[in-house]
């Protein structure tokens, strides 16, 4: 028969097993997760985007937030895990089969400003963006 203080610590160990599995599983799961929270918080309608380096001003129509993502790969079918989800910045890294991938860090000013860095292969060329996306009236 085992004693109680070994029970009790043999319980308290499986538990911590348990507790850590539990926890090894949900934290990948969160990492991947669709939250990105913070972009559904930027208002919605025209955006310009202005690059850093003198590169035109481009406009796009901003519905969820998620659009600042993938500036360079706008195809469908591209995979993304999540990096970085918090209240003021994401994190986004994605792959596109067979045009390349990319790496977006967004971080939010304002509702209506925030500050871009994106990098990575499209068309089997390397890019790099640094730019501030702000709203600049209805779609």
């Amino acid at each position: 028969m085992t004693s109680r203080p070994n029970r009790i610590a043999r319980d308290l160990a499986l538990g911590g097993i348990v507790v850590g599995a539990a926890l090894w599983f949900a934290v990948p799961g969160f990492a991947q997760g669709n939250g990105l929270a913070m972009l559904g918080t930027l208002a919605k309608g025209e955006w310009t985007i202005k690059q850093r380096g003198g590169a035109p001003d481009r406009k796009i129509c901003l519905k969820t937030g998620q659009e600042l993502i993938q500036l360079r790969h706008r195809e469908a079918g591209c995979n993304q895990f999540v990096v970085e989800d918090g209240a003021a910045r994401v994190t986004v890294q994605y792959t596109c089969p067979g045009n390349g991938y990319g790496r977006t860090s967004i971080r939010r000013e304002t509702g209506s400003l925030v500050q871009l860095e994106s990098q990575g292969i499209h068309n089997g060329m390397p890019f790099q963006l640094v730019a501030e996306a702000r709203r600049t009236g209805p779609c």
